[in-house]
């Protein structure tokens, strides 16, 4: 015990000698100084952000899980008041497309909605709507009043009205905005819809919509992929073929490259091309369009949302809903009947491992994204 102390001593009386006061000989490294989780952070690699994901996850049983893939609408062409609130009760739904009605309306309805989940103790919702420059004041009356996409001739003509349009979406408590259309004008049912009467707009003019969107705390969404604007036909009235090359895919990379948080799938199959061939199957039940393309290809890391499931072009497919799931979709938008949506998908959830697996990263992915909109604390 002498020796030691005698040890201390000598220590002591060589840090005075240089002048210095002892000091730890272990050093830490300075925390990682982080700002806030807003929108844009989601496909950043913060692992906070991750955390509290994981976090979150862990407290939703699967049939909250389920729930979060799914979003009927509301509105006059779709589920009545009545129908919306027992989807809420019965804890079947984690979003609601707000289609056809005023914004006064609308703005009612979130704020019932949102008070009847969190009593629930449910995830908030997504809010959802069609908010294309073309459709917004049809969508939305009471909206204020824009040119239709195929009248903007510039891209600050274009962030302009989508600061007007998600103003009013903000006004309502829309955070997921179905827009904007990156296909070309050729095809009779985009049309007036799209940018793409010069095809050389589509990017720049998509990418304006997008960041003013975003900046906004509203997530945005290119459609409709693989691309519609080529085929001759309407996916609202039956399933449409791109024959060959899959030309409108150009436009996407670069979108993806600038941060767009979300892309929706046509009901489009693909033939006679060797490598994206779908075999008569739409897109949205495509792995090989999803994974293979989107995901793996393209590097896309955002939301993929369904085109309406009730759509010609999907809706006599035998289960049509799992099988958009099973090949990479994240979100199922206008699900015939949601309530049978959910008890498939739950189904397959708890009986098939490698389907469980893909809709836990599709529900991470939907947590994530809620908490970048502050949806949740």
């Amino acid at each position: 015990m002498r020796n030691l102390h005698l040890v201390f001593l000598a220590m002591s009386v060589l840090f005075h000698a240089c002048g210095q006061e002892p000091t730890s000989i272990l050093t830490s490294e300075p925390e990682e100084v982080l700002g806030p989780i807003e929108l844009n952070s989601f496909l950043s690699n913060r692992s906070d952000l991750s955390k509290k994901v994981d976090s979150v996850f862990e407290t939703l049983s699967a049939e909250s899980r389920v729930a979060q893939l799914i979003m009927p609408a509301a509105g006059r062409l779709g589920h009545s008041e009545t129908r919306i609130k027992y989807l809420i009760d019965n804890n079947y739904i984690g979003g609601i497309l707000l289609l056809n009605g005023t914004k006064q309306q609308f703005t009612n309805w979130v704020v019932e909605y949102n008070e009847r989940a969190k009593k629930l103790g449910q995830l908030p919702f997504f809010y959802s709507a069609d908010a294309e420059p073309s459709l917004v004041n049809r969508k939305i009356i009471g909206s204020k009043t824009v040119k239709k996409a195929n009248l903007l001739v510039s891209e600050d003509e274009v962030t302009a009205a989508t600061k007007s349009i998600s103003d009013d979406l903000n006004d309502i408590g829309i955070n997921y905005n179905f827009s904007p259309v990156v296909d070309q004008s050729k095809n009779k049912t985009v049309g007036y819809r799209g940018f793409g009467t010069n095809p050389e707009n589509i990017v720049p003019f998509s990418d304006a919509f997008i960041q003013q969107t975003q900046s906004q705390n509203i997530i945005a969404t290119a459609k409709h992929f693989p691309g519609h604007g080529l085929v001759s036909g309407d996916t609202h009235k039956s399933l449409q073929m791109i024959d060959g090359e899959l030309k409108e895919v150009q436009y996407y990379p670069p979108l993806i490259d600038k941060g767009v948080l979300s892309v929706m799938v046509g009901h489009l199959a693909v033939k006679n091309n060797e490598k994206y061939n779908t075999f008569g199957a739409p897109a949205t039940t495509s792995k090989v369009i999803l994974q293979g393309l989107l995901r793996d290809s393209l590097g896309f890391k955002g939301l993929i949302i369904t085109d309406a499931m009730g759509m010609g072009g999907i809706v006599k497919i035998p289960g049509a809903d799992v099988k958009a799931i099973a090949a990479g979709c994240d979100i199922i938008l206008m699900p015939k009947d949601a309530e049978k949506a959910h008890q498939a998908i739950l189904k397959e959830y708890k009986s098939d491992a490698s389907f469980k697996q893909g809709v836990d990263d599709s529900v991470k992915r939907i947590i994530r994204m809620k908490i970048c909109l502050g949806l949740i604390e």
